[in-house]
């Protein structure tokens, strides 16, 4: 009679790493284990952190192994690289050690629960070297539960050790996370899960295409447990096909309601150059491909933030990237302004925010487009100030119909503010307020002559004063500017303009032969700010 078949073991659990070495992505994290343990500076409490399948119990489970390890002979102790074949090692990984106690805290949340732990570690360790708690979850404790645990933890006996594991470390209180060594586990990096995964389905003997993998880790959003589901559901999907399996790109698209990103390209240069009804005819045709709505949002966005970065100077080179992508992205950073790009992205977070939240999701995803491709023909409020100072609305006829790259060039016949006060109301009408009120108040003209501009700083004036500047005024002018600060003789900054005025004009009220008179007979009266406006106004 043969054996039974061994049920199937979803691969989330069947490549739980094993070892330190396994655990990909938490390198920093291994590497201060590793120094702790060789020196004997182990702390009597960790705590992991990190978004959901970054590897925290099974962190905490490695480190147990590795503090209760003994080697083969029997005769090794405490390492980085625990053997795995001595048997509390086994014991530890097939999670049937005595002396090695899980907890989720989400299911045992009272008082009576840590009651039972403080309790127990009173007594040594049956076989292990260490007593061990690992608590996952452990911000589901209540208050009452964590006070009882502070001052166990804080002093807790030679033989034990606490292993700690949270999705949400703000809701730990603080006076448990000043006791314990905390390890906050990063995303792992798409790059890093599409070669994992790639080691998984070579193991699972299953063919894969490199931009289903690199997909696959991009919907993973850095967790390798999220990942490897998506892997596990791929692969199932593939079986359901005729011939070998093969996870294709446009199956993991289909499964997951994802764009191509062609697709996403053709919807990104539809809505910069204006076209509505091709951009609406081709949001409805992927959409009856399956691609949902969110998605779509979430394609653009990404689109437009890949263009900033390659606009900043980023390498954003990405698994499965192809040539046509890189060119195509680069021609947008080149085209377009940081200033429409970022309204771009704005208006595209409206929108992704509204279709997540929509009754009707494919409406509100084409409602969200028409509203960003209108808006990118608008006027930024920079250029609006311009007019209004200008007094025409003639030239705001030259950006209709632009696309959102034509709005971030500001006219080439703007005329640039006349007086150093104008540039100053310039910032105010461009919603630039804290550098107005910085020119205003603590900036010296040495000379003014647009577009150039030199002045004295006081010693109110910030630091990153300048650098702020720049981008500023050629945001609210349209032109590039030569700036420079020095030590020459300047003008009195604006505000100490207005306070001399102020006092020449409070002493000549003064001086007049009534209010003299007037404070003469009344020794303790005071000039009423009221007054001096109205002199100043009269």
């Amino acid at each position: 009679m043969s054996d039974s078949p061994q049920p199937y073991r979803v691969l989330a659990r069947k490549y739980r790493p094993r070892s330190f070495s396994e655990l990909i992505g938490q390198d920093a994290m291994v590497q201060t284990l590793g120094n702790a343990i060789r020196r004997g500076r182990l702390a009597h409490a960790f705590l992991m952190t990190g978004v959901r399948g970054v590897g925290k119990t099974s962190t905490a489970r490695l480190i147990a192994k590795a503090l209760n390890c003994v080697g083969p002979d029997g005769q090794g102790g405490p390492t980085i690289d625990p053997c795995g074949q001595c048997e509390p090692c086994k014991a530890i990984a097939e999670g049937r050690h005595i002396d090695v106690v899980e907890m989720d805290a989400a299911s045992h949340t009272g008082v009576d629960d840590v009651r039972e732990i403080i309790e127990a570690v009173r007594y040594a360790a049956v076989s292990a070297r260490y007593k061990i708690y690992i608590i996952d979850e452990v911000h589901m404790l209540s208050k009452n539960a964590f006070n009882a645990l502070l001052k166990t933890l804080e002093e807790p006996p030679a033989h034990v050790k606490f292993l700690f594991a949270t999705t949400e470390v703000n809701k730990v209180p603080v006076t448990v996370l000043s006791r314990c060594q905390r390890f906050d586990l990063r995303r792992i990096p798409a790059e890093l899960l599409a070669t994992h995964f790639t080691h998984v389905v070579e193991a699972e003997r299953v063919a894969a295409e490199p931009e289903a993998l690199a997909l696959i880790a991009q919907a993973a959003e850095g967790s390798a447990r999220d990942g490897l589901s998506i892997l596990d559901q791929a692969i199932a999907h593939a079986e359901m096909d005729d011939g070998p399996s093969l996870v294709t790109a446009a199956q993991v698209r289909e499964m997951l309601g994802l764009s191509d990103r062609g697709s996403v390209r053709r919807l990104l240069a539809l809505l910069l150059e204006g076209e509505t009804a091709s951009l609406i005819a081709a949001v409805r045709e992927q959409y009856a491909l399956g691609v949902e709505p969110l998605a779509l949002m979430r394609g653009l966005m990404e689109l437009v933030h890949a263009v900033t970065l390659m606009k900043a100077g980023r390498d954003i080179a990405s698994p499965g990237q192809s040539t046509e992508e890189r060119e195509m992205l680069a021609d947008w950073a080149a085209q377009l302004g940081f200033a429409p790009l970022h309204r771009l992205w704005q208006l595209l977070l409206k929108g992704h925010d509204e279709v997540a939240n929509a009754v009707l999701p494919i409406e509100s995803c084409e409602m969200a487009l028409l509203r960003v491709m209108h808006a990118a023909t608008m006027p930024d409020p920079a250029e609006v100030a311009r007019l209004l100072r200008e007094g025409g609305a003639s030239s705001s006829a030259s950006t209709e119909g632009s696309s959102a790259g034509a709005a971030s060039s500001a006219p080439a016949s703007a005329r640039l503010p006349a007086t150093y006060a104008d540039l100053i109301e310039a910032f105010w009408q461009g919603g630039k307020g804290q550098l107005a009120q910085e020119l205003h108040d603590c900036v010296g003209v040495i000379r003014y002559a647009p577009p150039q501009f030199d002045y004295r700083p006081t010693p109110q004036l910030p630091a990153d004063f300048l650098a702020r500047l720049l981008p500023a005024l050629r945001e609210v002018t349209g032109t590039a500017w030569q700036v420079a600060a020095g030590e020459g003789p300047a003008e009195p900054t604006l505000l100490e303009q207005e306070q001399r005025q102020a006092a020449d004009s409070r002493a000549r009220i003064l001086e007049t032969p009534v209010v003299k008179a007037a404070m003469a007979a009344f020794p303790d009266a005071e000039l009423d700010d009221r007054l001096e406006r109205w002199s100043a106004e009269a």
